[in-house]
């Protein structure tokens, strides 16, 4: 049996991870040859580091994230897309509404990408100016977000995801609901590279892409429900009830994981218009065809149908 390759892979600390852990946990990577590392990453700024530095290969994440590294100035490509955020906009209990944000925090990944500027776009409808009528505060991922929140209440509001968003309605916190019935269809999770890594790994790739999304395939499947939240609790240390309603948001229709991972072309339209409209427009993000490149996932799904066997 041929060695297999080294393949880190970049995401972050929540339900989103399950595939990744599924995968790992029953084989499946390794089926495609790869041996697969996780980097749990604290926050975008420090993901995006890695990526461009090389110690992680692919970033399983916000791909905004990818058009951030692309106004910086850094070939990147985009290569399958994966859900929506699944995102609660998350506030204090004595907050009613988003003006209530005013004079108080917003707690965020990183200012300048995905979640940080949907959330910017909300106060601004309610006519709250960042930086002047609410203070922005960079703490890293949701779980960092959650435990702001809990420690000063002067953090008024911050966008989560599960289990993080359910922990905090259980904690007394409330939503002002999901952003994608607030703003729309939205483009968050999916895989992005250096194109120069991709070109030269293809097959890795192209590999990484299958196994992928026949992970997220059994994660969808209603025969592994008991086996997702069990290996939820155990990574993330989640109650079974935080368990079973994280996993629950993971595989609702229309909220949950795309079926195959599938890139959303009208969430991508919304990610774009909310980039520009909160970083201003740029010429570099203007032709998606430069930096948006589904050819190997194209020939993961041709392979994928083609009838490779499935692992139960």
């Amino acid at each position: 049996m041929s060695a297999l390759t080294p393949l880190v892979v970049s995401a972050f600390p929540n339900a989103k991870a399950l595939p990744l852990w599924l995968g790992e946990t029953r084989g499946i990577f390794a089926q495609y040859g790869l041996a697969l590392s996780i980097d749990l990453t604290p926050g975008s700024d420090v993901q995006r580091e890695k990526l461009i530095d090389g110690r992680i290969h692919i970033a399983q994440a916000a791909v905004d994230n990818a058009l951030q590294l692309i106004v910086e100035g850094h070939d990147v490509i985009i290569a399958m897309g994966g859900e929506s955020g699944m995102n609660d906009f998350i506030v204090q209990s004595d907050v009613a509404s988003f003006a209530d944000l005013r004079g108080r925090a917003l707690v965020v990944d990183a200012p300048n990408t995905a979640y940080a500027l949907l959330a910017r776009k909300l106060l601004s409808q309610a006519g709250l100016r960042a930086g002047e009528d609410y203070e922005i505060r960079p703490i890293g991922n949701a779980g960092r977000r959650f435990k702001a929140m809990i420690e000063d209440p002067f953090n008024a509001g911050g966008v989560m995801n599960p289990p993080f968003s359910s922990e905090a309605k259980l904690r007394g916190m409330k939503s002002l609901g999901r952003l994608t019935d607030l703003l729309g269809p939205y483009q968050a999770g999916g895989a992005f590279l250096l194109r120069d890594w991709a070109e030269k790994n293809s097959p890795t790739l192209e590999n990484y892409i299958k196994a992928y999304v026949r992970c997220v395939r059994q994660v969808l499947d209603p025969v592994n429900r008991t086996a997702s939240i069990d290996l939820l609790k155990v990574k993330l240390s989640l109650s079974p009830d935080v368990a079973s309603a994280a996993y629950d948001q993971l595989v609702e229709p229309g909220f949950g994981f795309q079926i195959d991972a599938k890139l959303d072309l009208l969430g991508f339209a919304n990610m774009l218009a909310t980039r520009a409209e909160t970083q201003g427009r740029d010429a570099r993000l203007e032709d998606r065809a430069s930096y948006i490149d589904e050819s190997w996932y194209r020939c993961a799904l041709t392979d994928l149908s083609a009838g490779n066997p499935e692992i139960a």
